[in-house]
């Protein structure tokens, strides 16, 4: 009959590379979406620049 107990260090083996990896990819900088807004936030200015323009024309 075989041993009913399971061998830890596997399991451990297993977890310390899957926490590893995680390290890893929470490590990796995100880059910022702040340029992207500040476009968008320009352009908005800008198209409603025009349109109060063309209104009061």
């Amino acid at each position: 009959m075989s041993d009913p107990q399971i061998d830890p260090a596997g399991n451990t083996q297993a977890f310390r590379a899957f926490a590893q990896q995680q390290d890893t990819e929470a490590s990796r900088e995100q880059p910022s979406r702040l340029p992207i807004w500040i476009a968008v936030g320009a352009a908005l200015v800008v198209i409603l620049a025009v349109v109060a323009y063309l209104l009061v024309r």
